[in-house]
């Protein structure tokens, strides 16, 4: 889309500016820095001293406040390059260039019903279309999204969020760049919310531990200026008693308390950077106003104690970006020499640290994975609005309470470049009906079943389908399209494909509303086997009232179930012109009439006896 790039035009000049600036305001404040520490050094050496005082403040308020500066227009930098980023991956999108985004790989099941088969996750995914999340729970949410249908009031609901949505270009596009400031950030999800519900060990006895650690602290800084004062007199061995005898009892109760800091540790300081992502998402959310009933809904969970959301995980951050400073035998890296030796050993830091993020995690245990969660669905709503805003063409369809429905008009593929798609529509109705599509080589017939695949898969997250307009039921997806062999199971692909349909049997039988879609039944083996397993399983499939779509090359089958009327028949032809074939990709009515295997092999050099040539 022509807007896509018009605003990448406009960040990329925003940055330029935006560097010069910085540079700028670099080398100014290194000569500040200069000018100031020259002044200070000429009034210490005049001694100069009320001067001096006067001076030597306002130099460091200088520095303070072009430090601030700095840092403020380099977070400016930060979000313009990411903005910029986020319209160059939506300009990669409109052109289906997905090599580049994550693939969802780790979601990946072999066994699920469908996802393996309709190119829902891996290379050149629907996940890769409409991921936008920038947060590890994000995306788990967006896969379970498109791994599991959801109720249609639900369907509903995620509609009106995303219709909402999707016209807010700005808010949406600040909002995935917020959160791409942390998005490489090491983290461990899990380790943080098991912290998080562990109880607390010292919070109960927080009064008898602050008494403990304050009189500790007072007496050891007391004992250390006693030391100081007399180290050069003829006690002073003597005089450092004291001091020792309180470093040795400080050191016992910091051995007592240190397993506890070093777990608080070990399972949040790769969480640091990841809940700074989560504040500035949330600071977005708290700081707009939304009308969609799941959008009130979910924005109200960060407003439901009277406090900002936002700041509560900015404390915690802020906690452990300081606690991270002691370091751990399992962790050592960052660890601050300064903090161990100084503020742990004589003022006993890390009991007041592991009071605060205890006091903390009680304070706050039962909303943060709500916060999360919130997070995570407004950043699939968001990556769906997205997804709306980049394909305006796109409908949603409409949720039947009826069951077995399944109406398209202007069905395409919607990973597909629009330029290379073709779109047909298409009619499904009623408990039992299975449409037989029959077509040659090449003609289109498992692209058209992954299309209305895809298209169920994404009705039913609340996301607009590749159509012109859409009714569905709300249904379970199987599939058996991409049975393959497995070497290490040693299973053969027709094995597999036996495998997949006998689990289509069992969830038939149970009697719960399921859509299916088979692609070259029994392709796996002999033509007589084939045809006799393909009419027997149409026929099954028929007394169990089946709804789906088989494909197939066998013409024979496809006869017979229409002789029998226990089957719909549909197909994709091809035409052979001046030696080239010709496919239109169409679905039409009715059975294939044209077939291109010996064709296709003529063109690859193998020579097709005639029918009165014996072998």
């Amino acid at each position: 889309m022509d807007l896509y790039h018009q605003k990448i035009a406009q960040y990329q000049s925003t940055l330029t500016k935006t560097e010069a600036e910085l540079s700028r305001l670099s080398l100014l404040r290194i000569a500040v820095f200069l000018a100031s520490a020259i002044v200070v050094v000429i009034l210490a050496n005049n001694r100069a001293l009320a001067p001096l005082l006067i001076v030597a403040p306002i130099c460091l308020v200088a520095l303070g406040i072009m430090i601030k500066r700095y840092n403020a227009l380099l977070y400016v930098k930060k979000q313009t390059a990411f903005l910029k980023e986020v319209n160059e991956q939506e300009a990669a999108r409109s052109s289906n260039r997905l090599s580049d985004f994550p693939t969802g790989d780790i979601f990946v099941n072999r066994e699920h019903p469908y996802a393996a088969d309709l190119d829902v996750f891996g290379k050149h995914s629907l996940f890769q279309l409409i991921n936008r999340t920038t947060t590890e729970s994000g995306s788990m949410r967006l896969a379970e999204w498109l791994s599991e249908p959801a109720a249609n009031t639900i369907i509903l609901e995620r509609q009106q969020a995303v219709k909402e949505l999707t016209p807010k270009l700005e808010w949406r596009q600040d909002f995935q760049a917020a959160g791409m400031h942390h998005q490489n950030a090491k983290s461990d999800y899990a380790k943080l919310l098991t912290w998080v519900e562990k109880p607390e060990v010292l919070l109960p006895h927080r009064t008898k531990h602050l008494v403990t650690a304050i009189s500790l602290g007072v007496l050891t800084a007391v004992a250390t200026i006693y030391a100081l004062a007399n180290i050069f007199s003829s006690t002073a061995l003597l005089d450092m008693v004291p001091l020792l005898v309180l470093l040795m009892i400080n050191f016992f109760v910091l051995k007592k308390v240190g397993p506890l800091a070093e777990e608080t540790i070990d399972n949040t300081h790769q969480n640091v950077k990841i809940l700074a992502g989560y504040q500035a998402l949330i600071t977005r959310i708290e700081t707009e106003q939304f009308h969609a009933r799941l959008l009130v809904q979910l924005h109200s969970v960060f407003s439901q104690n009277n406090y900002s959301a936002a700041q509560e995980i900015d404390k915690l951050k802020n906690i452990l970006d300081v606690f991270k400073l002691r370091g751990t035998r399992a962790n050592p890296v960052g660890r601050n020499p300064f903090y161990t030796v100084y503020f742990n050993t004589f003022w006993l830091l890390d009991i007041y640290l592991i009071l605060q993020t205890e006091k903390w995690k009680h304070k706050n245990r039962i909303f943060l994975k709500e916060w999360i969660s919130s997070v995570s669905e407004f950043e699939v709503l968001n990556s769906i609005a997205g997804f709306a805003y980049s394909n305006p063409s796109f409908t949603f369809p409409q949720i039947q309470d009826e069951l077995y429905v399944i109406e398209f008009t202007t069905l395409g593929h919607p990973l597909l470049p629009t330029e290379r798609r073709i779109c047909n529509d298409f009619t499904l109705k009623g408990r039992g009906e299975i449409a037989v599509i029959t077509g040659s080589n090449m003609a289109g017939k498992s692209t058209f079943l992954r299309t209305v695949g895809l298209n169920l898969v994404l009705a039913l997250m609340g996301a607009p389908c590749c159509a012109q307009s859409g009714r569905v039921s709300n249904m379970m997806l199987f599939t058996s399209m991409r049975t393959q062999d497995n070497l290490e199971e040693g299973v053969s692909s027709f094995y597999a494909e036996l495998k997949r349909i006998e689990q289509l049997l069992k969830l038939l039988e149970q009697q719960q509303p399921l859509f299916f879609l088979l692609d070259e039944i029994f392709k796996g083996t002999n033509s007589q086997d084939r045809y006799r397993g393909g009419v027997s399983l149409i026929r099954q499939l028929n007394e169990l009232n089946a709804f789906g779509i088989i494909s197939t090359h066998d013409l024979e089958l496809a006869k017979l179930a229409a002789n029998h009327m226990i089957v719909a028949n549909y197909s994709f032809n091809s035409a052979i012109r001046e030696g080239k074939m010709i496919f239109d990709y169409t679905l039409t009515e009715g059975i294939c009439t044209d077939f291109n295997a010996s064709e296709l092999m003529k063109k690859s050099g193998i020579r097709i006896l005639s029918d009165i040539e014996q072998l």
